[in-house]
C-alpha cells in the first residue's frame, strides 16, 4: 500500500512539474513579418467583382518549393511576370514572359505548379471558356534555384497545349496538385458555368497525358420553384493529404435560373464532398462508394446519393469555389458562405445581400466521420471569398477579404473564432491568393494583394507574411 502511494504521488508530481509535464499546443496567432512588393504598378480592373492578379481560386499564384518562394501576375503591361525570392528575403528577381493578357476578365488568372520529378515549374494562364497558354521551365531550376540564374533563358515557348496535347477549346480554372509521388496533375473545367464538367490530366516527368472528365453536367435538379437539366461542378480546391488520399469540395451552379426565388441572385446550392483513393482514377461519395470513374461515361453527377455534406438552396448566394484544406490525420476541412436564413429566405442581389448579410462557416469532418459547421462571427463585408489554412498544431485560420484574419483552436472543437487581424494599413482591394505550401515549410502565413484602385489605374502588388505558432 505504502508503495503503490509513493508511485502515485511520483506521478502526480511529474504531472504538476513545469518542465516534466506535456505542454497543451498552442491556440491560433499570427505575428506580422513584413510585406514586400513585387510591382508598383499591377494590371488593375475589376470584372466579375474581382481582380485577375488576386482571384483566390486560382491554383498557385503563390508558392514556396525548396526554400525559395514564387509569385507569378500580370503587370501594368499586361505582360505575364513570374518572380522568386529566398524565403525571408526583402527582393525579389523577376522575369517577364512574352505573353500578354488578352482580355479585361478576372477569371484569366495564373497559376503555377511544381513537378517534382524533374524540378520543373509549369504556368498555365490566360483563359475563360477558351483555349489556355502553358509555360514551363527548364528541368532541374526548382532543385537547385541557388545556383541557377532566373532569367527568361530558363522558361519556354509560350504554348497553346501541354506540349501537345490539347485538352479543350472550352478551357477555365487551371489548378495543380502534385501527387505523392512527385507527379503533377492539372484540374480544369471542360464547357460553361451551368454547363461544364471537370477533367484531370498528369505529367509525369517526360510528357502530359489526358485522364479525361469526372464530373458530369446532366441530370435533372428540382427546387422548391423549378428545375434545371444542365450544370456545372465548382470545386473549393483539390488537394492530397498526408495519406495520399485525393479531396475535393464543390458546389453545383445550375443553368436554369428557375430554379431561385429571384433573378437577382445565384443558382449555386449545396456544399458536395467526394475523394480518391488512386491519384483521381475513380471518385467516392462520402458513405465510400464509387460515383464517378475519371474518363468513362460514369462521372459524378447531381442525381448521385450522398454527395451533399451541407445541404443548402439556391436562395441564399452561396459561394463557389471557396477554399478547402486538410488536417494532420488526413481530415478534410472547408470555409463556405452565403447569406444566413436569419436574415431572410431569398437573396435579390448577389452582391449587396452577400456584402451587407454575408457570412463564412467552418466546414469539417471529425475523427467519429460525422460533419460540423460553426459559423465564423466575422461579417464578410464583401461579396468574395474567404480563404482557409491549418497552422502545424491543426489550429484553423480564415483569411477574410481585405487581408482580415480570423483564427480558432483545433482544442476548442474550433468553436473559439476570433479576429487575429484587422487588415489595417494593407488597403487590399478584396482576395487574397494563400502560399498554401508555405505554411508546412516554415510555418509562415504568406499571401499575396492588390492595392485598391479605381477604374484601370494599375497598383502596388504586394506579398505578406505572418508567423504562426512555434
Amino acid at each position: 500500500m505504502r508503495r503503490r502511494t509513493v508511485l502515485a504521488s511520483a506521478m502526480l508530481a511529474a504531472t504538476a512539474t513545469p518542465g516534466i509535464a506535456r505542454a497543451a499546443s498552442p491556440g491560433p496567432s499570427v505575428t506580422k513579418q513584413g510585406t514586400t512588393r513585387l510591382d508598383a504598378q499591377a494590371v488593375y480592373f475589376v470584372s466579375y467583382d474581382g481582380l485577375v492578379n488576386n482571384n483566390s481560386f486560382q491554383k498557385n499564384g503563390l508558392l514556396t518549393y525548396k526554400g525559395y518562394q514564387y509569385a507569378a501576375w500580370y503587370t501594368a503591361t499586361r505582360n505575364a511576370v513570374v518572380a522568386r525570392r529566398a524565403l525571408g528575403a526583402s527582393t525579389w528577381s523577376t522575369v517577364t514572359l512574352s505573353h500578354q493578357l488578352g482580355s479585361d476578365d478576372s477569371h484569366n488568372v495564373i497559376s503555377m505548379g511544381v513537378s517534382k520529378t524533374d524540378g520543373r515549374l509549369h504556368l498555365n494562364m490566360d483563359s475563360h471558356s477558351d483555349g489556355f497558354f502553358y509555360v514551363k521551365s527548364a528541368a532541374g531550376l526548382l532543385d537547385n534555384p541557388g545556383t541557377t540564374a532566373w532569367t527568361s533563358s530558363v522558361f519556354g515557348a509560350v504554348q497553346t497545349s501541354l506540349d501537345g496535347l490539347a485538352l479543350t477549346t472550352r478551357f477555365t480554372y487551371p489548378q495543380f496538385v502534385s501527387t505523392p509521388e512527385g507527379r503533377l496533375q492539372l484540374s480544369y473545367r471542360v464547357g460553361i458555368s451551368g454547363n461544364g464538367r471537370h477533367a484531370l490530366a498528369e505529367y509525369d516527368g517526360s510528357a502530359w497525358k489526358a485522364l479525361g472528365e469526372w464530373s458530369a453536367s446532366t441530370g435533372t435538379y428540382t427546387s422548391s420553384h423549378g428545375s434545371s437539366t444542365a450544370r456545372n461542378m465548382y470545386l473549393h480546391g483539390i488537394d492530397y493529404d498526408v495519406n495520399g488520399r485525393l479531396h475535393a469540395f464543390f458546389t453545383w451552379r445550375e443553368q436554369n435560373t428557375a430554379v431561385m426565388c429571384n433573378s437577382g441572385g445565384i443558382t449555386n446550392h449545396d456544399t458536395g464532398y467526394v475523394y480518391s483513393t488512386d491519384r483521381g482514377r475513380t471518385w467516392r461519395d462520402d458513405a465510400g462508394t464509387v460515383v464517378g470513374t475519371t474518363g468513362t461515361s460514369d462521372t459524378v453527377a447531381v442525381t448521385d446519393s450522398h454527395l451533399v455534406v451541407d445541404p443548402l438552396g439556391p436562395d441564399h448566394s452561396l459561394m463557389n469555389q471557396e477554399s478547402q484544406t486538410t488536417d494532420s490525420t488526413g481530415l478534410p476541412h472547408a470555409v463556405i458562405s452565403y447569406v444566413p436564413g436569419r436574415f431572410g429566405q431569398c437573396t435579390t442581389n448577389y452582391v449587396a445581400d452577400r456584402t451587407a448579410n454575408g457570412r463564412a462557416f467552418h466546414l469539417r469532418k471529425n475523427s467519429s466521420g460525422g460533419w460540423q459547421k460553426t459559423e465564423i462571427p466575422v461579417p464578410l463585408n464583401s461579396s468574395q471569398r474567404t480563404k482557409l489554412v491549418l497552422d502545424k498544431y491543426d489550429n484553423a485560420y480564415a483569411v477574410f477579404p481585405y487581408g482580415r484574419i480570423a483564427g480558432a483552436s483545433k482544442a476548442s472543437g474550433y468553436t473559439d473564432w476570433t479576429l487575429l487581424y484587422d487588415g489595417s494599413g494593407l488597403n487590399a482591394f478584396g482576395e487574397v491568393v494563400i502560399d498554401e505550401p508555405r505554411v508546412k515549410a516554415d510555418n509562415v502565413l504568406s499571401f499575396m494583394y492588390q492595392e485598391k484602385s479605381s477604374g484601370t489605374t494599375p497598383s502596388a502588388l504586394h506579398v505578406v507574411d505572418f508567423a504562426l505558432p512555434v
